[in-house]
């Protein structure tokens, strides 16, 4: 365990969603797909419902029976929890913006409201 999270779970994935999205795709029955992941119904059951949460490699197992894999797409975490980071890069996108020209009038050449 890390910070209190089990790392060998679909943590951030609703697993159950994705076990049941797989079978309805696979177009098989809770006992066949079960019978097809080695484990039993109840359990691939309880995985459905929420009750039981499967490890990574049960998930994978189960989805691999229906004829699935995983692709995981990772994505950039700007700063992370590091708050310091995300300002070090506002800063760097300001500074960017900044070297690009800009013209700028005195006044705003735009129409009054209620006025054509």
């Amino acid at each position: 365990m890390r910070g209190g999270i089990r790392t060998d779970t679909m943590v951030g994935v609703n697993a159950s969603t994705l076990v049941l999205r797989v079978r309805a795709r696979a177009g098989l029955s809770l006992r066949e797909l079960a019978r097809r992941a080695g484990t039993s119904h109840s359990t691939l059951s309880a995985y459905e419902t929420g009750r039981k949460v499967p490890t990574v490699d049960t998930l994978d197992r189960i989805m691999r029976a229906a004829g699935f894999v995983a692709d995981v797409d990772l994505e950039p975490d700007v700063g992370g929890p590091d708050r310091a980071a995300r300002g070090r890069e506002l800063v760097e996108v300001l500074e960017l913006a900044a070297m690009f020209p800009a013209r700028h009038s005195r006044t705003l050449d735009l129409p009054r409201f209620g006025h054509a």
